[in-house]
């Protein structure tokens, strides 16, 4: 996301972004704003950094007074269609992260990161007003996750997750989440999907802290209401590929032993770098029972120390001596999110988180 994002921050759209303001406030400096942003370092900055060196821009060439450059940037937003809602207008709630945090602009900036998230999102810029005035924003966040709009319930999750990608941790929430609890409560049976994918995600960074905690919410939860099943499901998954018995209960995965695994084998002992790693097994119910089906890859590391990655196969219902046999393949093509290395790995099945088989395989150079 980060990635494809940042390529979207480029001169059109910069351009395009002088070209609305100036329509609405005719002294902006088009050429000067776009060439100030677009200088020597534009390619070597990441999403965040691109989304703040655009901020920054915005208060140079706007008006010094706040309020007057809230209302330009306003009429901007609404020169957009109704409904319009893009990643790439970030830059207009990090204005007001960079320029709205002194407590006299409240109200204001209050305002704009609540507009301005339904055009984009303001999960990054309400982050510092919640490390600042935390008991305030809290409740704000309490009122937003009551609003008809779901772009702005989302942000009452979504900007106090522990944990989001990219943005700021919340470290007073990672030692102690209950601040967060009530509006994920509030959330849990949410109509809109945007919504609950927040507050899944919003649980599952909370799992990575307190397992426990999750865990009791789970169970609580789980059973009440469809909605709030999936949110439960989505947010323990973490959980599940630790193999949390009390998680993996709730789901009716809590025993392996009804089950016999079967032919485990690799299709080759060696692959290359750039190739797929294929494996294969048979899985026999020795009674009725519900399956969780995973592998782990043991991958190398640089250092050659290993780490375990958790994927999963499929999740099932087996009927009395019913059979399946299962081929998987599992790429080893080098991405920007992971770069393989060579030296022995291994493969391991896992059936509702119990280790079932352990293959190891070499992975080799790339092929020339």
């Amino acid at each position: 996301m980060a990635e494809l994002l940042k390529n979207k921050y480029n001169y059109e759209s910069v351009h395009e972004l002088a070209l609305s303001i100036r329509s609405v406030y005719h002294p902006f400096q088009v050429d000067d704003f776009v060439n100030d942003i677009m200088d020597e370092r534009w390619n070597e900055l990441g999403l965040k950094a691109r989304m703040r060196q655009i901020a920054i821009r915005l208060g140079k060439y706007l008006p010094a007074d706040y309020e007057q450059a809230l209302g330009i940037l306003d009429e901007v937003i609404a020169g957009y269609p109704a409904g319009f809602n893009d990643f790439t207008l970030m830059y207009l709630p990090d204005f007001v992260e960079v320029y709205g945090q002194d407590e006299r602009h409240w109200d204001l900036s209050i305002a704009a990161l609540e507009k301005y998230t339904s055009s984009s999102s303001s999960e990054f810029a309400v982050r510092p007003f919640i490390i600042n005035y935390e008991e305030r924003m809290m409740s704000q966040m309490a009122a937003w996750a009551k609003h008809d709009n779901e772009h702005v319930r989302r942000l009452a999750s979504e900007g106090c997750r522990p944990q989001l990608p990219w943005g700021q941790a919340l470290a007073s929430f990672k030692k102690d989440p209950s601040p967060v609890l009530g509006i994920l409560e509030q959330l849990k049976a949410d109509p809109s999907l945007y919504v609950r994918k927040s507050v899944a995600n919003n649980l599952n960074d909370i799992s990575k802290t307190h397992p426990d905690l999750v865990a009791e919410i789970a169970k609580d939860w789980y059973g009440q209401n469809e909605h709030t099943d999936w949110i439960v499901k989505h947010g323990c998954r973490t959980l599940l590929k630790k193999a949390n018995r009390d998680v993996l209960a709730i789901f009716g995965f809590a025993d392996a032993d009804y089950v016999n695994i079967d032919a485990f084998a690799l299709g080759a002992t060696s692959i290359s770098i750039g190739g797929n790693m294929v494996f294969s097994f048979k899985i026999e119910a020795k009674k009725a029972t519900k399956v969780r089906l995973e592998y782990g890859i043991d991958y190398v590391k640089a250092n050659g120390k290993r780490n375990r990655k958790i994927f999963q196969i499929s999740e099932l219902s087996l009927k009395k001596n019913e059979t399946k046999t299962y081929t998987k393949k599992h790429s080893f093509a080098n991405l920007s999110t992971r770069k393989h290395y060579t030296g022995i790995h291994s493969v391991t099945l896992i059936v509702n988180g119990v280790e079932q088989g352990t293959l190891d395989f070499e992975v080799l150079a790339a092929n020339k």
